[in-house]
């Protein structure tokens, strides 16, 4: 399976040595899973989106996180937007993290705001509400690193949750057979998650950055959502 890696951020440069860069970040974990997968990365970021013609570039889609916020009014998100909704059309699999979840959502008429709760931060801990057939293995909580200030707030149509939790309550969507959307970072790790919360820890409350680091002490199933993500695209991809 060939993946398209819609590249909407770049690691921070004082964190990408040790780190990796975002498209790395996703290859590493789900060559994990799957170590036959392909990858293409476009830069949205830099205005690099692909068109209609390049569908063929990918069988599945990925849109990854970003410091941006889909609301922002730059023009790539605009044409990214548009983008997305072209994949909708033709029923083309799309898995979007973070960033890439709540522009699914405004692609497709939904709402994003920013969280009255303020930073999500370090592990979220989610309940499932619906099982879908791709959930192998099953199991009734999600919980995986987030980072993010914005959430959906109106899904748009044909939005199924699938997971939540108080903080984020629609952490998990699933939009019609082809899209999905995530609030957190199945990508991230400890280490990773642990030095970008010191590196923004002057923009977020002292406490808020005490709990983040000490829920890092928990398990998070970033392996279990790599397996439900390739479940998810293969699944897609047969109802096409």
């Amino acid at each position: 399976m060939r993946i398209g890696i819609l590249q909407c951020d770049d690691v921070a440069e004082p964190l990408r040595d040790t780190h990796g860069n975002y498209p790395e970040q996703f290859e590493r974990l789900l060559t994990r899973v799957d170590p036959t997968l392909a990858f293409r990365i476009w830069r949205c970021l830099d205005g690099e989106i692909p068109d209609a013609g390049e569908f063929g570039e990918a069988d599945a889609w990925l849109i990854t996180g970003s410091k941006y916020g889909v609301s922002d009014g730059d023009a790539w998100i605009e044409r990214l937007c548009a983008f997305v909704r072209q994949l909708w059309q033709a029923r083309r699999p799309l898995i979007g993290v973070c960033f890439g979840h709540q522009l699914i959502a405004k692609a497709l008429h939904g709402e994003v705001e920013r969280s009255p709760r303020g930073w999500g931060i370090g592990v979220s801990f989610n309940r499932l509400i619906e099982r879908a057939e791709w959930m192998q293995p099953y199991q009734e909580g999600l919980d995986l690193l987030v980072s993010h200030q914005d959430q959906v707030k109106t899904l748009p149509p044909q939005t199924r949750v699938l997971a939540a939790s108080d903080f984020c309550p629609f952490y998990l969507i699933q939009v019609g057979e082809c899209f999905l959307g995530v609030q957190g970072h199945p990508e991230f790790t400890k280490g990773y998650s642990a030095d970008l919360m010191t590196l923004r820890s002057d923009a977020m409350p002292a406490h808020r950055v005490r709990e983040g680091q000490a829920s890092l002490n928990a398990d998070v199933d970033s392996e279990l959502m790599a397996r439900w993500m390739l479940n998810f695209w293969r699944q897609a991809l047969r109802s096409v």
